[in-house]
């Protein structure tokens, strides 16, 4: 019986664990089918500040669009339009 007092303690000085919104593909919300190697703005959202492509479960992109956003940024990177590094 003390042990699950005690426990019950424990997790109300702790708090609950918070739960984070499920983050929702944004070529998906707004239909995209074609990620354009051309867009700078929507691409430059996706890499990081050292030039290095964000992963999944930072930016919320779904698997498959993922994949276009890989080739796009690298497409990107060999037309000179992003940097490799930002050194």
């Amino acid at each position: 019986m003390e042990e699950k007092s005690n426990r019950s303690a424990r997790d109300f000085r702790r708090g609950r664990p918070r739960r984070s919104r499920r983050k929702v593909c944004i070529f998906c919300a707004e239909h995209v089918d074609h990620v354009d190697y051309k867009d700078l703005n929507r691409l430059s959202k996706l890499i990081s500040e050292n030039g290095k492509i964000l992963p999944r479960r930072m930016t919320g992109t779904c698997a498959g669009h993922q994949r276009h956003v890989t080739t796009a940024i690298k497409r990107a990177r060999q037309v000179a339009l992003l940097p490799y590094t930002d050194a």
